[in-house]
């Protein structure tokens, strides 16, 4: 992989090149999750929560044929009659096996046909004079739609029934030195956010300082041992864990555990991709909803960091006074920085990754588990929509927490330390975990 701490160091033909080698290590991905099952596997609704993964895969076609081929590159369209089927506003996920979708043929020969013109434009396309070709903007949101998609369709190889469909290698183990339980970040203005990043979406932008108080956070994200004594202390039972919000959901869905998480016997064993095993304990917990991660903090008598607060302990430097791209510096991540790109189909152990440390300390940032925190999505002071209002601005408000930091399912092209996700705190099919934070008391400051 060729090591690039920004696109704007790259002259034109070199950031075509870079664009190209994006959208081919892209589809490749694409097509492992998509080849790696049958025709009948990909029609199938697995969940109700999810599309078929045939929708996904025509879907990002769809929107590269939007926005590269007729609006960047202004060729005719190649499927317009399709248009609808595949704009993720018009129908419910639950309602897209009714509709005419593409086969799984189909699909395939669609998404190459629009393939094919994207590379064919790209040679020609100037990379300046619009501001959604300014650094290739447009084709970075196309490459980074596609990895959400693929995260997504990730997500529903999990919930599929049958035999395992993925193979991956195992993740690093955990380095064998004694860490701290939590790091200090001391209080004190940070630049959050960016205005400088050229394929930062819009929700990340612009950059602002942001005055956040000192707080501990966690050294590294809240284990399946550590949540495995919150629920055998009663911590689903207890109802001052919980807010009334997340106690009327605990009850209206029955939470017990993490999803995917059974007992057997004393032990708790899980379902990965297909394969039954004992749940590791030095794991990251993933499978949780916001409420549950709620709850646990308030057991450990802690609380969830908010989002500027968990990019402040990524980003800020205090040696320097700026803010980082990643918590290790400016370029771009390498395996031995994170757990990202499906590399791995689980997180790394807890402490994993020294060498992506962020400077207060914190290790894991990035990758591994979706991080949630407190905060509701909001737009930051200046937020301008681009290129679309709907990417962003139609989820603005309390209904969407806030998730930081990546999974080991999302691709380092969509995860950067200003990279905001969000979703609805009820969410547990999503690869997401946490960690906690708390506030000093006086003698500790």
């Amino acid at each position: 992989m060729r090591t690039v701490k920004n696109l704007q160091e790259l002259e034109t033909e070199d950031l075509r090149e870079h664009v190209a080698a994006e959208l081919a290590r892209t589809r490749r991905r694409s097509a492992q999750l998509t080849d790696a099952v049958d025709d009948e596997d990909l029609v199938k609704q697995h969940s109700p929560l999810m599309s078929p993964l045939v929708w996904d895969l025509a879907h990002v076609g769809s929107q590269e044929e939007l926005w590269l081929v007729r609006d960047v590159g202004g060729r005719e369209a190649i499927r317009p009659d399709i248009d609808d089927l595949y704009d993720a506003f018009q129908h419910r996920r639950a309602d897209r096996p009714e509709l005419p979708l593409l086969g799984p043929r189909e699909a395939r020969d669609y998404i190459g046909t629009v393939r094919d013109k994207v590379f064919d434009l790209l040679d020609e396309t100037p990379m300046e004079g619009r501001r959604l070709v300014e650094q290739a903007f447009a084709f970075g949101m196309i490459v980074q739609h596609e990895q959400q998609h693929d995260e997504t369709m990730l997500a529903t190889h999990q919930l599929r029934d049958g035999p395992p469909a993925l193979t991956a290698e195992s993740p690093p183990p955990r380095p064998s030195e004694a860490l701290l339980a939590e790091v200090f970040v001391p209080g004190g203005p940070f630049t959050m956010g960016t205005s400088t990043e050229p394929w930062a979406l819009d929700n990340e932008r612009p950059a602002h300082e942001v005055h956040v108080d000192s707080f501990y956070l966690d050294t590294t994200p809240v284990t399946n041992a550590e949540f495995a004594r919150f629920i055998d202390a009663g911590g689903y039972r207890e109802p001052q864990w919980w807010s009334d919000a997340g106690l009327r959901y605990r009850h209206k869905a029955s939470l017990e555990a993490p999803r995917f998480w059974f007992r057997d016997g004393d032990r708790w064993l899980r379902r990965r991709f297909g394969h039954v095993e004992e749940v590791p304990g030095d794991e990251p917990v993933v499978h949780v909803s916001f409420y549950e991660a709620e709850a646990y903090a308030a057991w450990a008598g802690k609380r969830l960091p908010t989002e500027s607060e968990w990019e402040k302990a990524a980003r800020h430097d205090p040696a320097t006074g700026r803010s980082r791209r990643y918590p290790w510096g400016d370029e771009d991540p390498e395996p031995e920085h994170a757990n990202l790109g499906q590399r791995h189909l689980q997180p790394a152990p807890a402490g994993a990754y020294p060498l992506g440390e962020s400077p207060c300390g914190a290790r894991q940032l990035i990758g591994d588990v979706w991080e949630w925190t407190s905060s509701d999505f909001l737009p930051y002071p200046g937020f301008a929509a681009f290129p679309y209002r709907e990417y962003s601005e139609v989820f603005f408000g309390s209904d969407h927490k806030v998730l930081r930091g990546g999974s080991f399912g999302t691709d380092r092209s969509a995860c950067r330390g200003t990279f905001r996700n969000w979703d609805y705190p009820i969410r547990r099919q999503i690869f997401a975990g946490f960690r906690c934070a708390r506030t000093p008391i006086a003698d500790e400051c």
